[in-house]
């Protein structure tokens, strides 16, 4: 088991999990969410290759649009 902070949140999971693992866990379009891993974003198409590591701290937002 690994721990992470998600948007300042302690979880856990499990060893090898994926930035795109979690999000798919989060109940929300993965689509709707913009993603950063230590502060770096990730983009959408990269989630799956991103193996989070104990310590890491995730954020997850929906990326504002308009002008």
């Amino acid at each position: 088991m690994i721990a992470i902070q998600l948007n300042n949140e302690r979880v856990e999971l499990p060893d090898g999990a994926t930035l795109a693992a979690l999000v798919a866990s989060l109940g929300k379009p993965p689509a709707a969410l913009a993603t950063a891993v230590n502060g770096d974003f990730v983009p959408r198409d990269l989630r799956a290759q991103r193996l989070l590591q104990d310590g890491d701290a995730v954020m997850t937002f929906e990326p504002i649009t308009g002008g």
